[in-house]
């Protein structure tokens, strides 16, 4: 069996070499009587090059959610169909095959996804489900932007709320017209809640995206006040057009949306090795 260890190392950094917790799953692996080779990857190529080979089980060592992001949209990208082909066995409901089955070997601290999952966390316990072999496949989250989702997005939040079309498949959460104090749109619940408020309580492994709306509305018929209401709903895709920029954050990487994005779900497209 061969194993590679995959590190990300930013590209204006040192390379110190492999951390100790890749050290310690590497003689864990050893032991077991894997065949282990480690590496590090400052660039999406380099990425490319390590996670290529279908013979080689994949072990990410990670501090964070965007790493682990970086990554599974990396064999995103490689197990991707040409636009013109629909490769023949795949799923209903998908637009990309399996993809191959990754482990995450936490570094300094645990990235959320390994938690929210359920995956191994310690270097012999990782070690043990690379070897064993047992996978949990889990949906996946991916954009028009280009990028994926293991985890889920959050638009908006906090004391700045924002205008905005949501439509999820045929239904209409909120159509521009109001004030949205936060959006989520979940598949695992790193950003079900916001400012103290649950707002979809998502299934990882269930086929759908959890999306929800909090709007402020006015309510009672003398005595008017100011109450936030939660739009829940289930589906395959949902598209978020908002009137201006919006902040959100996406596997733990903040950015800016100005325009139209649709995400959809790929049932059960990623894989984890697991205890």
């Amino acid at each position: 069996m061969n194993v590679v260890v995959l590190t990300l190392v930013e590209s204006d950094c040192s390379n110190p070499g492999p951390r100790t917790q890749a050290l310690h799953l590497a003689d864990e692996l050893k032991a077991r009587g894997a065949a282990v080779r480690t590496v590090e990857a400052r660039t999406p190529e380099e990425i490319d090059a390590v996670v290529e080979d279908p013979d080689e089980r994949i072990v990410l060592a990670a501090d964070t959610d965007e790493q682990v992001n970086a990554v599974v949209a990396r064999l995103t990208r490689l197990a991707m169909p040409a636009p013109s082909k629909r490769p023949e066995g795949l799923p209903d409901g998908r637009t990309i095959p399996d993809l191959p089955a990754l482990a995450v070997l936490p570094l300094g601290t645990v990235p959320g996804i390994v938690v929210r999952l359920g995956l191994p966390e310690k270097p012999a316990d990782v070690a043990e489900a690379v070897v064993s072999g047992t996978v949990k496949r889990t949906d996946l989250m991916r954009h028009d932007g280009g990028g994926v989702a293991v985890d889920g997005v959050r638009l908006g939040g906090g004391d700045r709320p924002w205008r905005g079309v949501v439509n999820l498949d045929d239904v209409v959460l909120a159509d521009g017209s109001e004030q949205i104090l936060a959006c989520v749109v979940a598949n695992a619940d790193g950003y079900a809640a916001a400012d103290d408020m649950v707002l979809a309580e998502p299934d990882p492994a269930d086929g759908k995206i959890d999306v929800a709306v909090a709007v402020p509305v006015m309510a009672g018929r003398f005595r008017k006040r100011l109450r936030i209401e939660v739009r829940r709903a289930k589906g395959r895709a949902v598209a978020v057009h908002p009137a201006d920029t919006v902040t959100y954050i996406q596997d733990g990487l903040a950015g800016q949306l100005g325009r139209k994005r649709t995400w959809w779900i790929e049932p059960g497209a990623a894989g984890w090795y697991t205890a």
